[in-house]
């Protein structure tokens, strides 16, 4: 036989040749190549059927512990990876050969030989590819360190066969027999692969093989070896910043945590630090820098420099994502282009040889490079939105640190954290539109040049069609921009409430108001819900107007051709549709592209509007360097005022001078300005006129306590380094040890947001110790005293100010006047003026104003007989060691530690109340899709969605195969059909499918608004209903970001995330299904790819899920810092702190971008891969196409194939990303599902048991055993009381700090339900009543005085129950009728946020208006008199005798002269009534610890506490 010259005839006579030369020779029968390939897929097929065996039996068999496995994947050595490498290459590498020995063999008619080879290619793909398989999961959680024997042998026999294959191939080869390339690359690919494999098999040693015996020895240390680790994980930088092109390029340096967290559940930990460059440590410096540049101070920040500023700081990403905008959308145009030489070349129209092959080559390359740069494009954007949303929050936190409390009024801290959370995350987000705005003109320039090479003047038409369309939706962008801004405006409303009422929730609970805040809450949601119907709907429209472009403009196009009369043909109005189909793109964006332009630049205009807002005035103090001056602080002249506006200031003529070492005491009435002026040596309140010098540092101790959520150390340390010496002595000073000793963790027990889990007294004392442990200068001391007990109060004013602060300067307020003798200078205040200032003894006769206060509190103590005081106090100082040495025991946390640990987790954080945020774990479950999606109507509405698009999708389709169909392929081929009817039926369709797509849009969103509204009332419902335990555990700014952030997520985006994944696959499955219709064997690549699509989203998506989670969680943080700071900024700028909490928050927001970064990183990993396998089905399918012979397929329809294949990567793309979006989006679902499962608090009303009106009409209070837990697992609080309060007579309850006094007033209210026994009032047992019945016929003046922002109607009768009359009666009784009359708005006069325009004297006098208009029969006081001067407290005494003689008066007191006009006195200790008698017998009994209190008392009161 002649040889036959492959370069003339090509590849397929090569191979006939070779076949039949091999069949006919006559040589042996095993060189046959029938026996070969026949042998060969034999043993692939045993190899098969073994790794089934194994894999059956493994299944069966017990695995081995967790631990071993772990320990050996940890040191798996490199053989192990390249040989799985190996087998993955060799799988594909047979595939390639199968798929193009089968297009062979389709065209040139089927053999023998043909059939075999072809199953032994098959086989081999099968086989490599599950022991590829194999090998990454059975053997690789193997403890064993070697391959199984029967795998080594196995390779042993595939290297003989190969090797025997090769030499068969030389021996023809010397015969001068032909050889197909294929066949001699395929033998030598087998030798060395076989080589490979028996050198791993039979010599490769694996590392860490003698670590393993060892390992179980040293079990210990690898433990802490893990430990380290872990430490480390904080340390460890993200591989990005090392990673080499290659890496970069495929982004395999992401890699490494998608494969952790498929072994484990990815913890903060795990997750690498940032770059310097994306680290808001490295970026905001340099953002400052530019911003500054642009505008120099911050109140000229505009919406315009801050962009500016914004893009400048990124400018190398800008510059780069811009190039790869214009690479990947040249790239796209490609195939557009090229279609129409593709259908013409099927239809027989060849230019040169190999044509074919070249278009599939170039449609292939294009697909690579727009793959390529679109993944690249979409992770750097990211990258910038993440640097910019860290650096806004990182900007709006210093603006709220340096805000004047002015400014502070006019912004809440719920609308402050709305601009932190949504407005930043909007701004962050629109790097993703940024080359939107311009690249859209560029993708139509070059639409139209492509349309003008195949429809000529037509694609004039095709503009203007394009430009009506965009043109259409500038009134649709206008409207959401204005409904947005709405939206916003009531979002910020409601948080500002929310955030209130959170704070509050106490106060609400006790009183019986929490239905009515709730009701006000849904009333301002109506108000949001009305303009987010709007917006939906606006979208909804937007959505229809460009879903129907594209078939608006090919109706159009075609339209003019038909009329101009230029000849349709099918290659190009294809061409035509693959360029509509691209242009699509950025017309269906660009709805979503002008609303999120107008959606950044409503959050943008809103954050510079902060920005802008006043500082602190900087220049109020003049700082002297520490020493440089005798005086300590001077004020010369001085005029100050809160509200610059104001006509009267809020202190003037202030003249002050303190010299170094002095103590100054500060007294007044309620409202005198005593505060202020403490506010004014620190720099907090504007000035109008005058001096205020300041020498040295200073330290400052609030009024209301502020204490940071964390451990009692990091509040008292506050940033210092630990002296223990100096820590031991702080602690004995504030009498803090015995506290201490108690907490279940000591000082290192966690303390709930804003101190819940601490009594007043407790909060107080840590608050003076972190003053005290900060050795500054100067110290001031804002009515310290008043939440403590009469001995805490001396023992603290003994130790404290005399002792260790007795070299310092310190100015305190007090109320009390016995500490008014040991001060050097005593300053009286009234209506903000220092009416005398001098000597105690000095001043006492010179003024009435300070012989006013000195009578009330003489008055006070005349209630005392003075012999008997005498007698008491005799007997005092024999026992005076006695009682420093019983600082009561503090059983429990007293006033708020409502405890909420789980039983199981008592053994790991026993009594820790602030538990870890709780997020799920794993796959979010079915139920929450179903739950979600079955919310609105049922679910009704998501099957007619669904079947609107599936008739969308095959309208869409139909209509182009008409038009590929009944346009004829050239111009030489009569048309099926005449040109009108081919319009009338394509306009019918695209009329139909437009249709389709309004009802799908407006459904979505009808569905989507109603899921939002019924999601929020039902979570809010439940929160309102939770126990008051869920409060203290659940820090405020969890529930704020549930009711911010994922409440956004679901109003405007979940429903669209799920329809957009339904109809990317209905749009998915329609592609396939068209170009299976061309040719069914592009399933045999479909179905691997697929298979493999869905492999890598399975093993990507358990990191993604967790990364998700943890943003969630990294968030809250965040917000909880900033609502601490914006609460705390006058003590942080008092100790001078404000960088390191700078420092902190920037630390935060790292947290919480960490995550994001690498979620963007695994979806570009995840992204590029699916784009390789779809760009491969693509091109294989092309191949096919151009295999077939000609004739078979019509030409039209096979280039309609590549037309909807062009697409096929985004798309496929799309379904997984979409998919992936979904996951992340859904967990905002689940967590806001958490919280509609709340434990409820016991039924409000109970018809059954419902008491008459008059109930409690004698008001007698009795305990039966009461015993009290605050959980299961703790200890009882009050341990088996039993006592009677008479009816109609005041009862008092003393003890020390922690004795249980205010637990049981909360198991009166029912806030705490008694483990066992019960209460009785008027025989009823409380248990039985609902709970508004019960707290709305008992009063509580609580211990810290809270009002609400709104007006001062609002606050006295927040149910609207009274009319105005009975209002200023109320405040007639209370005093506060003439400060009312004051304002400009009388009862209407505005309460700004936490009643911060008000002192807490007047806060506690509103307080007193509330019961006083009640007019319930019991009343409780709870320390209600803590925060006013001895004058008020007499007058409200007086007001209650007067006003409440015939009610029980339950007083909790510090004050014994509270209590002493009592007609019943119950002592606590421990949980225990220790003494329950009249006071004026208790007082007979010298022993009795009530006379020892007493006694103490008034020692205290007589004494001078002189120096």
């Amino acid at each position: 036989m002649e040889l036959v010259d492959s370069s003339n005839h090509g590849m397929p006579i090569l191979f006939s040749h070779y076949y039949s030369s091999l069949m006919y020779s006559g040589t042996d029968f095993l060189k046959k190549p029938v026996f070969l390939r026949g042998f060969s897929g034999s043993l692939h097929l045993v190899l098969l059927f073994v790794l089934f065996i194994s894999w059956v039996c493994n299944k069966f068999k017990v695995a081995h512990s967790e631990g071993s496995k772990e320990r050996f994947n940890n040191s798996k050595s490199l053989c192990y990876k390249l040989a799985q490498i190996c087998c993955l290459g060799v799988s594909v590498f047979s595939l390639v050969l199968c798929l193009l020995s089968y297009f062979y063999w389709y065209r040139n008619g089927w053999s023998y030989e043909g059939l075999v080879t072809l199953l032994d290619l098959a086989l081999r793909t099968l086989a490599w590819g599950t022991l590829c398989v194999y090998l990454r999961t059975q053997l690789f959680n193997s403890v064993k360190s070697k391959y199984p024997f029967l795998l080594r042998v196995w390779w042993g026999f595939y290297l003989c066969i190969s090797c025997y294959c090769l030499v068969i191939d030389v021996v023809l080869y010397k015969k001068h027999v032909s050889l197909p390339v294929q066949n001699l690359v395929s033998d030598i690919v087998s030798v060395v692969s076989g080589l490979f494999f028996c050198y791993v098999g039979f010599f490769g040693k694996n590392e860490g093989e003698d670590t393993l015996l060892e390992e179980p020895l040293l079990n210990g240390d690898s433990s802490n070896e893990a430990e380290s680790n872990k430490s480390k994980g904080n340390e460890n930088v993200t591989p990005y910043l090392n990673a080499g092109f290659f890496s970069i390029l495929t982004f395999s340096w992401i890699g490494p945590l998608i494969t952790i967290g498929n072994k484990k559940t990815l913890d903060l930990e795990d997750v690498p630090q940032l770059g310097p460059r994306d680290s808001v440590f490295g970026a905001f410096p340099n953002f400052k820098n530019k911003l500054e540049a642009e505008c120099g101070t911050s109140n000229g920040v505009t919406t315009l420099k801050l962009t500016k500023a914004l893009i400048f700081s990124a400018w190398k990403e800008v510059l780069l994502t811009a190039f790869f905008v214009i690479i990947s959308t040249l790239a796209s145009y490609v195939g557009p282009y090229f279609i129409d030489t593709f259908v013409q070349y099927l239809n027989g129209r060849r230019s040169y040889k190999n044509e074919g092959y070249v278009l599939v080559s170039v449609f292939f390359a294009a697909k690579l490079v727009e793959c390529l740069a679109q993944r690249h494009w979409f992770f750097k954007v990211n990258q910038v939105g993440i640097r910019v949303r860290s650096v806004l929050i990182v900007m709006i936190y210093n603006k709220g640190l340096t805000l004047s409390c002015q400014s502070k009024q006019g912004h809440t801290s719920g609308e402050i954290i709305n601009f932190m959370t949504v407005d930043a995350d909007r701004i962050g987000d629109f790097s993703w539109y940024l080359h939107e705005i311009w690249i859209v003109p560029v993708q139509i320039v070059i639409a139209l040049l492509i349309l003008y090479r195949n429809v000529g003047l037509a694609s004039i038409a095709a503009l203007i069609a394009t430009v009506f369309v965009m043109l259409a939706n500038v009134p649709l962008g206008k409207l959401q921009e204005k409904f947005q801004g709405k939206i916003m405006e009531s979002k910020d409303k409601r948080m500002k409430a929310t955030s209130e009422i959170l704070r509050n929730m106490r106060i609400l609970k006790l009183q019986g108001w929490e239905m009515k805040f709730l009701a006000k809450i849904m009333e301002i949601r109506k108000t949001e819900a009305g303009w987010l119907k709007k917006y939906v709907y606006t979208s909804a429209m937007a959505s229809f107007v460009f879903w129907g472009a594209p078939t608006f403009v090919s109706v159009v196009t075609f339209g003019t051709c038909m009329l101009m009369g230029i000849p349709l043909e099918s290659g190009k109005i294809l061409s035509a549709l693959a360029t509509f189909r691209i242009l699509q793109e950025p017309i269906y964006s660009l709805p979503g592209t002008i609303s999120m332009v107008a959606q950044t630049k409503v959050s943008l205009d809103r954050i510079v509007s902060f920005l802008c807002l006043d500082d602190l005035q900087s220049d109020v103090v003049e700082r002297l360097p520490r020493g440089s001056s005798n005086t300590a602080i001077e004020i010369i002249d001085g005029n100050f005022s809160w509200d610059l506006s104001s006509s009267s200031a809020t202190l003037a003529d202030i003249n002050l001078k303190v010299q170094q070492g002095m103590r100054v005491a500060v007294c007044g009435t309620v409202g005198s300005g005593k505060s202020s002026l403490l506010s004014c040596i620190l720099g907090e309140v504007p000035k109008i006129s005058g001096t205020v010098k300041l020498c040295g540092t200073k330290a400052y101790v609030a009024q209301s306590p502020w204490i940071q959520s964390g451990k009692i150390e990091e509040n008292i340390l506050f940033g210092m380094e630990m002296e223990r010496e100096k820590y031991e002595k702080v602690l004995e000073a504030c009498s803090l040890k015995k506290d201490l000793e108690i907490l279940p963790f000591g000082d290192q027990t966690i303390i709930g947001e804003r101190g819940i889990n601490l009594s007043g007294g407790q909060k107080q004392r840590i608050q003076i110790a972190r003053a005290l442990y900060q050795d500054a200068d100067i110290y001031l001391f804002d009515d310290p005293f008043s939440a403590v007990d009469a001995h805490t109060g001396s023992h603290l004013f003994k130790e404290c100010l005399l002792g260790l602060l007795d070299s310092k300067t310190v100015v305190y307020v007090t109320h009390q006047v016995e500490f008014l003798p040991a001060a050097d200078l005593i300053l009286v205040m009234k209506d903000g003026r220092i009416t005398q200032a001098g000597k105690y003894n000095d001043i006492l006769n010179s003024g009435t104003d300070f012989m006013e206060l000195v009578g009330a509190h003489k008055k006070a103590l005349s209630g005392l007989d003075s012999t008997e005081a005498g007698s008491v106090s005799g007997s005092m100082s024999k026992e005076a060691g006695n009682l420093d040495s019983t600082n009561w025991v503090v059983e429990k946390q007293e006033d708020k530690g409502v405890q909420n640990c789980k039983e199981d987790d008592v053994a790991s954080s026993k009594g820790q109340i602030i538990q870890e945020e709780e997020r799920e774990k794993g796959g979010v479950g079915f139920s929450v899709y179903w739950k979600f999606i079955t919310m609105a109507y049922g679910g009704t509405l998501v099957l007619i969605i669904l079947l609107a698009h599936v008739l969308f999708q095959t309208l869409q389709i139909g209509s182009n195969y008409w038009l590929a169909w009944a346009t004829p392929v050239s111009e030489d081929v009569k048309p099926s059909v005449d040109s009108s009817t081919l319009m009338i039926v394509y306009v019918a369709l695209a009329i139909g499918s437009s249709f389709c797509v309004l009802v799908r849009s407006m459904l979505i969103r009808t569905a989507g608004y109603s899921t939002a509204n019924q999601l929020f009332s039902k979570m809010h419902f439940c929160i309102f209903r939770a126990p008051m335990s869920f409060f203290d555990a659940t820090p405020s700014g969890r529930i704020l970001s549930r009711a911010s952030t994922d409440q956004s997520a679901v109003d405007l985006s979940i429903l669209n995330e799920m329809g957009a994944v339904a109809f990317s696959i209905i749009q998915l499955l329609g592609i396939i299904a068209v170009m299976s219709q061309v040719a069914w064997q592009v399933f045999i690549i479909f179905i691997p790819v697929i298979a493999a699509c869905i492999w890598y989203q399975q093993y990507y998506i358990p990191s993604a899920r967790e990364l998700s989670r943890l943003v969630g969680v990294c968030k809250a943080p965040v917000i909880q810092h900033f609502t601490e700071t914006i609460s705390g900024a006058t003590t942080i700028r008092s100790f001078d702190v404000e960088s390191r909490f700078r420092d902190t928050n920037m630390k935060l927001a790292d947290a919480n971008s960490r995550p994001r970064f690498n979620i963007d990183g695994a979806m570009e990993w995840l992204c590029f891969r699916l784009d390789m396998l779809s760009s491969v089905t693509f091109a294989f399918s092309l191949v096919f196409l151009i295999s077939i012979p000609e004739g078979v397929i019509d030409p039209g329809i096979a280039g309609l194939s590549v037309t909807y294949g062009l697409t096929l990567n985004m798309l496929q793309m799309r379904v997984i990303w979409f998919l992936c979006q979904m996951e992340n989006k859904i967990i905002s679902v689940e967590r806001m599902f958490q919280y509609t499962c709340i434990p409820s608090e016991p039924t409000l009303v109970i018809e059954e048991t419902q008491p008459d009106r008059s109930w409690p009409s004698h008001g007698e209070v009795y305990f039966r055993d009461l015993q009290v837990r605050y959980a299961p697992h703790m200890p009882l609080v009050l341990r088996g009381l039993t006592c009677t309060f008479p009816g109609e007579m005041k009862t008092g309850i003393v003890g020390r700090t922690g004795s249980g006094k205010s637990t049981l007033i909360q198991t009166l209210f029912r806030i705490v339900e008694p483990t066992a026994g019960q209460i009785m009032i008027d025989g009823i047992n409380i248990s039985v009543l609902g709970l508004h019945d019960l707290r709305s016929r008992l009063s509580i003046i609580p211990q810290d005085p809270t009002m609400f922002e709104g007006t001062v109607r609002s606050n006295l009768d927040p149910l609207e129950e009274y009319a105005d009359e009975q209002i200023w009666e109320a405040l007639e009784k209370c005093q506060l009728g003439d400060e009312v009359r004051k304002k400009e708005g009388k009862l209407d006069s505005t309460v700004s946020e936490n009643g911060e325009n008000w002192s807490v004297g007047q806060r506690q006098l509103v307080c007193l208006g509330r019961v006083l208009l009640k007019k319930s029969k019991v009343l409780v006081l709870d320390e209600a008199t803590a925060s006013v001067d001895t004058a008020t407290d007499n007058l409200i005494q007086q007001t209650l005798r007067q006003h409440f003689s015939n009610c029980t008066v339950i007083t909790i007191a510090h004050r014994i002269t509270s209590v002493l006009d009592s007609d019943m006195v119950l002592l606590l200790n421990n949980g225990l009534i220790e003494e329950h008698d009249s006071p004026t017998r208790l007082l007979e009994n010298k022993s009795s610890s009530f006379a020892q209190l007493v006694a103490e008392y008034t020692v205290r009161a007589n004494s001078s506490f002189g120096k």
